[in-house]
């Protein structure tokens, strides 16, 4: 059975408060571990999370802001440290290369060659590596270079078992019909695939931080069956969050409901809010979005619904 769940490291914002360390978010996505925006601390919450660096296969970093990145060389360090075998691609905009470079070889250290870079830009970049899972990136709207990230398994068929086992084909046949697109039954007749099946949609998971309001946050989320998204502020600061080019709570409410998501986390959260407002965070957000709303906590374990019935 595959295991899609998000691990979450971290969930301030700029600041980390007593209960909300900076970002680190952690997908398991069957044999995928992509590891969003290490900030501070990331190496001791993936402890504290039962996760090592063996389960990294991939790292995204969607800005140079220090609550997104400053982890990083702790993490890589950790992956030379292990001796990870399996390659690490690493995803971050090219616009700030210098700064990959600077955290990179943050100190000396015994290096280590299986970390990829895979620097993002222009208005689509798509980030090759898996033959199973299409990573696209796109440019949000935010103060210096960043983008979000979207993970799509490719479209696959459902198949019509009943009308299938009508026409006798059962067990290793059905197998043989997926794989050629046609089996004949036992008095001769072609059964085709397209006959008895019907298309599966792949999954999608979305993670969208740092930005204002814009296009490619919806383009992102398209359909997401999860998504991560900022929410830096509540509606009574809109117009911090319109100067500081964030997101409030009923913002990305709306970005959820205008791409369709199933799923939607909440994160990001400024420090000047405390316990008695996250309430207010699920709440504003609701009243945009009819679907499932959790406000991220650190260390909570997130679930990618399951298929669509």
């Amino acid at each position: 059975m595959s295991m899609r769940e998000l691990t979450v490291l971290g969930t301030a914002s700029a600041v980390p408060t007593k209960r909300r360390g900076h970002n680190g978010y952690f997908l398991r996505w069957d044999s995928h571990g992509v590891l969003f925006d290490p900030g501070e601390g990331t190496q001791r919450q993936m402890r504290h999370a039962g996760l090592a660096a063996h389960d990294i296969t991939r790292i995204c970093v969607t800005h140079f802001h220090g609550d997104h990145s400053l982890g990083l060389p702790g993490v890589v360090q950790r992956i030379a440290r292990d001796r990870v075998a399996h390659p690490v691609r690493a995803a971050y905009p090219a616009a700030g290369e210098r700064y990959w470079r600077r955290l990179r070889h943050a100190t000396p250290f015994h290096d280590t060659d299986v970390v990829e870079p895979q620097p993002v830009s222009g208005d689509r970049a798509l980030l090759g590596g898996e033959a199973d899972l299409t990573v696209t990136a796109l440019p949000l709207a935010h103060s210096v270079p960043t983008y979000g990230y979207r993970l799509a398994e490719p479209d696959g068929v459902r198949i019509l078992a009943g009308p299938l086992a009508e026409r006798g084909i059962t067990g290793p046949l059905v197998g043989r019909l997926k794989a050629d697109g046609f089996v004949l039954d036992a008095r001769g007749r072609r059964v085709e695939l397209a006959d008895h099946s019907e298309a599966r949609p792949g999954q999608v998971f979305a993670f969208v931080m740092d930005t204002g309001m814009c296009e490619n946050a919806v383009r992102l989320a398209l359909g997401a069956d999860l998504l991560v998204i900022e929410s830096t502020y509540l509606e009574a600061d809109a117009a911090l969050a319109e100067q500081n080019l964030h997101l409030t709570a009923a913002q990305a409410g709306r970005i959820a409901e205008e791409a369709g998501v199933r799923r939607l986390v909440l994160t990001h959260l400024s420090e000047r809010y405390g316990d008695e407002d996250d309430p207010l965070f699920v709440e504003q957000a609701a009243a945009h979005f009819g679907g499932d709303v959790v406000l991220a906590a650190d260390l909570d374990r997130v679930a990618v619904p399951p298929r669509r019935a």
